[in-house]
């Protein structure tokens, strides 16, 4: 048996040898009991139960990652959409609204210092303005006064002019109204003391005036 399964070239003892410890090595090897066998499948299932229920979090965790990855990147498309809308504005305006708001502004500071320069003169006129308007004003004013004097009555400009101080006439003619209302009350002072004089001359006299008049 070990002369047929020697290969040529090599010597017999050398085969011999070889069946001799591959015959050891199956006397040495355990034989499979059927309760091992079963602990050996009962945990090789434990283990692949447990590895599917890792692999289906695993799955779970990798979908969940994947949409917010997408939400990121539609987060961040939006975020650099609005970037460049907000360059592009603002190359516009550098471009346009800002050579634009220069030259206003130049034209505004050239108005400015037009203004500064025509101010004193603006000042002075509105100054002579209020002046005239103030003059005119008070001339209003006293025809206002000299119409309502003249619709007064005359008595009662002669009381306001002798009485008071606030009559709208000149000086001259307030002094003279009042000299001669000085002139006319004491002529009639006088008249009023002659005819008291007399009543009394007559009443001691016993001079009464009923019986003279019917004698």
């Amino acid at each position: 048996m070990s002369s047929t399964l020697a290969h040529p070239g090599v010597p017999i003892q050398r085969a011999e040898s070889s069946d001799q410890s591959s015959s050891q090595e199956r006397e040495h090897t355990p034989s499979w009991q059927p309760r091992n066998l079963c602990v050996a499948l009962e945990s090789a299932s434990r283990r692949a139960s447990l590895q599917e229920r890792q692999i289906k979090e695993l799955e779970s965790k990798l979908a969940l990652d994947l949409s917010n990855s997408r939400a990121i990147e539609n987060l961040l498309q939006e975020v650099f959409t609005g970037i460049h809308q907000t360059t592009e504005r603002a190359h516009f305006a550098s471009s346009n609204t800002v050579p634009h708001i220069d030259h206003s502004l130049q034209e505004d500071i050239s108005l400015l210092a037009d203004l500064e320069e025509s101010l004193p003169d603006i000042g002075s006129q509105v100054r002579d303005i209020r002046n005239v308007y103030d003059r005119g004003r008070d001339k209003a004013r006293d025809l206002m006064s000299s119409l309502e004097w003249l619709n007064t009555p005359l008595s009662q400009r002669l009381r306001t002019i002798i009485f008071t101080p606030n009559a709208p006439v000149s000086k001259k003619w307030k002094i003279a109204v009042r000299s001669l209302f000085a002139l006319v009350f004491c002529a009639c002072m006088w008249i009023a003391w002659i005819t008291l004089r007399g009543a009394v001359r007559a009443h001691r006299q016993r001079l009464v005036w009923g019986e003279r008049l019917m004698s």
